[in-house]
């Protein structure tokens, strides 16, 4: 993966972020903030 790549990866992960607070607001991060926390404490276990 280039710099170039990578960079509007970002950028575009980031707007949709965006709009997603925009149109729907903080309780889906809310959500996904418990879940990837779940997910992280799953995948620490199995190291």
């Amino acid at each position: 993966m280039t710099n170039r790549i990578a960079f509007f990866l970002g950028l575009f992960i980031l707007i949709l972020i965006g709009a997603d607070y925009i149109f729907f607001g903080t309780e889906h991060f809310l959500f996904l903030a418990k879940k990837l926390m779940d997910l992280i404490e799953y995948i620490a276990f199995w190291r």
